[in-house]
Formats: C-alpha cells, sequence, structure tokens
C-alpha cells in the first residue's frame, strides 16, 4: 500500500467492522491470523475495539528484532496489555512502563534467578508426583485438566507460599474461576462497566474474594518469624527492597502475584498438554522422550516442551502501542499504533523453521536457533520474567510423567482460544500405560 496523504504508511488488512475484525480476533486467531497472512504478506493491519484501534502485525524476523530493540519509553508494552488491566491491577509489571516498570523488574527478578529456580525444583517434584501418584494403569487421562492441576498448586506453593490444606482447599476452587475466562467474559476486561451486569458480575465478585484472600496471605507472611527461611516467591519479594529501593506495598504485591498466577498457570499447562499429546502421537520420538526421563537427560525433556511451545504457540502475539510516530521496519506509523509481533506467524515460518507443521524436537538440541524467530517468551527488556520458571518447571513435570508412564494419543487434538491462551479443545486426552 503506497503512502496515504498524512504521510503514514499503514499496510493493508482485511475489510469489515471493527467489531467483526475484534470478535475473530478474540475467537479465532489461529484460523484467521494465518489466512491474512497469506492473503496480505508478512505485515498486516487490522481495526479492532475498544477505539477502535490500529493493530499492525508483523512475522518477519527482521522486524521482530526492530520492535524488540526499540526505545521501551516509545514501544510501550503496558499499553499494549491494557485488557489485562481490570484483572491483574494498574501495578502489573505487564501493565507498567518506563519508571515504574523497571522498578517492578529489578524488585521481581532476584526471584526468577538460577539459585531461585534451583530452590524450587524439589517442590515442583513433589507437586507433581502427588498428582502422578494418583494416576492408573489403563485410565485415559484428560491432561488439560490434570496439567493445570499441577500449575495451580505450583502457583499457591511455590508462588504463594501457600501449603496448608485448608486454605489451598478454599483458594483452589476460586482461582480456577479466575482463570477461566471466555470470550465473553474477555469483552468486560475492555468494558469494566459490565462487571456490574450477571454473569460478569459473578465473576468480579469472585475476583474481589481472591483478592481479600490474597492480602490474608500477604499480611500473614509479613508477619512470619521465619520468613527470612522460606524460599517460596512471594516471601522472597518481601525480603528485597533493603537497598535504596522502596519494597513492594501489599497492593503492588496483590497485583504482581494474580500477574504470576494469569500468566504462569494455564500457558504452562497448555504447553504440556500440547507436549505429552505431541509425544503420545509419534512412537519414535516417544521412545527417545521414555530414555531421556529414565536417564535424567532433561535437555531432551526441555527441548521437547519448547518444540511443543513453538509448534502450537500458548500465547500468539506480542504487543506495543507507540507513543510517538514511528519507522517501524521502513514504514512510517501513526502515535497509537499498536505494532504486533506475531508469535504464531513466527514460528510456523518456513524460513526459519522447515516443515514447521512437524512435531521435531531436535530443532533445539541440534544447534542455536536465530535469533527472533522462537519467541513464545516475548522478547527485548520486556521478555517474560518467568521463563526460566516456566521451562523448569514444565521439564520437571514432563520428567515425572514418562518415568512412570508411557502415553498415547488417538486422535489430532483440535486447536481452541480460551481467554487469552491456545488450548487443546478436546483438553488432549491420552492413554497411560504403567512403565
Amino acid at each position: 500500500m503506497a503512502p496515504r496523504s498524512d504521510g503514514y504508511d499503514i499496510p493493508a488488512g482485511p475489510k469489515g467492522s471493527p467489531a467483526r475484525m475484534t470478535w475473530k480476533f478474540l475467537r479465532d486467531r489461529a484460523g484467521t491470523v494465518p489466512a491474512y497472512h497469506r492473503e496480505f504478506g508478512d505485515t498486516f493491519s487490522l481495526r479492532i475495539l475498544p477505539g477502535p484501534r490500529m493493530l499492525v502485525v508483523f512475522s518477519d524476523p527482521a522486524d521482530i528484532k526492530e520492535i524488540f530493540a526499540a526505545d521501551p519509553s516509545q514501544f510501550h508494552a503496558g499499553k499494549g496489555n491494557e485488557i489485562l488491566k481490570p484483572v491483574m491491577g494498574k501495578h502489573s509489571v505487564l501493565l507498567t512502563d518506563d519508571l515504574e516498570h523497571q522498578r517492578a523488574r529489578k524488585l521481581l527478578m532476584p526471584a526468577f534467578t538460577g539459585p531461585s529456580m534451583r530452590g524450587y525444583q524439589p517442590l515442583v517434584e513433589a507437586i507433581a508426583k502427588v498428582e502422578v501418584d494418583s494416576w492408573h494403569d489403563g485410565d485415559t487421562l484428560v491432561t488439560l485438566d490434570r496439567m493445570n492441576a499441577i500449575t495451580l498448586d505450583v502457583i499457591l506453593q511455590v508462588v504463594f507460599g501457600v501449603t496448608d490444606e485448608e486454605r489451598l482447599a478454599v483458594l483452589r476452587p476460586k482461582v480456577n474461576r479466575m482463570v477461566n475466562i471466555d470470550a465473553k467474559m474477555l469483552l468486560a476486561w475492555s468494558y469494566p462497566r459490565l462487571f456490574k451486569l450477571p454473569p460478569w458480575r459473578g465473576y468480579f465478585k469472585n475476583q474481589q474474594e481472591v483478592d481479600e484472600l490474597l492480602y490474608d496471605v500477604i499480611a500473614d507472611r509479613r508477619a512470619a518469624h521465619d520468613l527470612d527461611g522460606r524460599d517460596d516467591v512471594l516471601s522472597r519479594l518481601l525480603r528485597v527492597g533493603d537497598e535504596g529501593e522502596e519494597p513492594l506495598t501489599d497492593v503492588e504485591m496483590r497485583d504482581q502475584l494474580v500477574t504470576l498466577l494469569l500468566a504462569g498457570h494455564e500457558t504452562t499447562a497448555s504447553a504440556l498438554s500440547w507436549t505429552l499429546h505431541e509425544i503420545g502421537r509419534d512412537p519414535e520420538i516417544h521412545a527417545r522422550a521414555l530414555a531421556a526421563a529414565d536417564s535424567g537427560d532433561d535437555a531432551y525433556l526441555e527441548a521437547c516442551l519448547k518444540e511443543g511451545m513453538r509448534l502450537h504457540p500458548i500465547i500468539d502475539f506480542v504487543a506495543r502501542t507507540l507513543q510517538s510516530d514511528q519507522v517501524v521496519a521502513g514504514r512510517r506509523l501513526p502515535r497509537g499504533t499498536t505494532v504486533t509481533p506475531s508469535i504464531m506467524l513466527s514460528h510456523s515460518r518456513e524460513e526459519s523453521f522447515a516443515d514447521s507443521h512437524v512435531f521435531r524436537p531436535e530443532r533445539f538440541t541440534a544447534g542455536k536457533l536465530a535469533a527472533n524467530t522462537w519467541i513464545p517468551f516475548g522478547g527485548g527488556v520486556r521478555r517474560c520474567i518467568g521463563a526460566a520458571f516456566s521451562l523448569m518447571e514444565g521439564t520437571v513435570v514432563l520428567r515425572e510423567v514418562l518415568q512412570r508412564f508411557a502415553v498415547s494419543a488417538d486422535a489430532v487434538a483440535p486447536n481452541k482460544l480460551r481467554n487469552i491462551t491456545n488450548v487443546p479443545g478436546d483438553k488432549a486426552p491420552l492413554r497411560l500405560t504403567a512403565r
């Protein structure tokens, strides 16, 4: 498309009302985005609500690199994620920008370093063992449900530090309802006034109840006599801020905990479900994965997880909202445009991943991938701080499952867009064979 009379060079995109485009974007990105890519090429535009606002979608690795390396003061990720504010809160590390984001990230990062990961791993292993102990030879595993159960307990116990069963029993169903969001519920994230009406009102009331429980957990932990000896993420966060940095307030702490919950619960569960599903469909890869689990070859298991995340992107795009007119990939775009690197399109790009439709874990063991091609955790200064935690957790769970059971899948699982995550539409059923 040639530059317009106003000097902007917005790429072509699908026609139609913003309302219709928004509904398709919320309901079926796995179908619509590749179709737009085939029609319009590596870069195209969408107009979606609220606003309407302009999204420009990019899929070329060079363009994605440019966006990730751009000045974060002009490419706001927080603004691009604003739809999440009603649930995550205004202090969420995903929603803040500039100095507020830098402060939050600085305070959060020590809880996700290598030494911290080593401290969390034994509890993740214990949680996975308890779950796998409840399975039986010949069972049909509803994989997504069981992976959600594991990752929820990891969040509650390893992140929140809640280990007493009475409090866990209260939190589990309320947190499950909080993360169980369909496209209809997402409308209230864009239009918060809907929270006053049913069915959104019940969801908002449940969220308030979760908040009250979290504030109780935070207060109890602040008063704990053994805070210095506790290894959960919340306790670590409560110990930071002594070196001239103001510690997180209770409200800020709540927002970060909910962010870790929503960003790390179903995302990891879905990645595990897709990975086990793909392992269960290929006898050769299945045999290698079982051998890796038996020998402690976590590198191969992690490669399986990474390939599952490549083939089935859980979160399928990244958003940055321009704070001033900018030239991006040679195009002059106006202030307020949201530039959107497409994880989905990047991961299916044949130039980056030959036979991209094939599950091939060896892509991640054969050598280093080209930069800005595998981007499930985003990139640049806004790369997900929980990336290492997610990979550690997923690898541990795969090992615990495959040491005990062989798995097989009878059919290809369909993709379903559930809230903002892509999950197996049939929950990826697997037949279990005890080893």
